[in-house]
């Protein structure tokens, strides 16, 4: 969950950077006047950012708890039927160990092919069993993605903020706590949780 976060905040900082980039390098000039709109009411007003604590939120937001706490339980149906599919496994090894000095040449070719055949089913079981949970947490995390993001657009209705990003350990060097947003994100989100419950 961090590594998907961590890259989506990869990339709203870098589109972040871009347009910082882009609307506070001076136009160039190319000896052309240009007659410029009236600037409107919303280009006068200052550049304001707002910032959460994602870390925060992962736990305080009662939606990722649910979410974890359900990745966890998945996780956990996926780690006990792949042990019971090693346990069948290893429970045929001891068996035609067991029976191995009694086997014919036949036998003894058959029962390889079996072991190949059951090494085959568990690698491919624990493929697809990754890749539905694969699919499962990124559904899910975009789904919590979403979650922020209606309610930030909601919230920034009222406060008239130009951009609110996200906050991770190591991504900004400086930080004003009077835009930290992270409490009122939390209030918003789990009292809207609660009511679609």
């Amino acid at each position: 969950m961090n590594r998907g976060l961590i890259i989506l905040n990869i990339a709203l900082l870098v589109a972040v950077a871009v347009l910082f980039y882009l609307h506070f390098t001076p136009a160039k000039s190319t000896g052309v006047k240009t007659v410029a709109n009236k600037p409107s009411e919303k280009n006068n007003t200052e550049c304001r950012i707002a910032y959460f604590e994602m870390d925060s939120i992962e736990n305080s937001f009662t939606v990722v708890k649910d979410v974890k706490n359900e990745l966890g339980r998945e996780e956990d149906r996926i780690n006990n039927e792949m042990a019971s599919l090693e346990k069948k496994y290893r429970d045929k090894i001891n068996q035609y160990q067991s029976q191995a000095a009694t086997m014919t040449q036949v036998q003894s070719e058959m029962a390889n092919r079996d072991v190949l055949q059951m090494q085959e089913t568990i690698k491919g079981k624990k493929q697809e069993l990754d890749s539905r949970y694969q699919d499962l947490y990124m559904r899910k995390m975009r789904d919590v993605k979403l979650k922020i993001e209606e309610f930030l657009k909601d919230y920034n209705n009222q406060k008239g903020y130009s951009y609110i990003v996200a906050y991770e350990p190591g991504l900004f060097y400086f930080k004003d706590t009077a835009y930290n947003i992270t409490p009122d994100l939390i209030k918003g989100l789990n009292s809207r949780y609660v009511k679609k419950k």
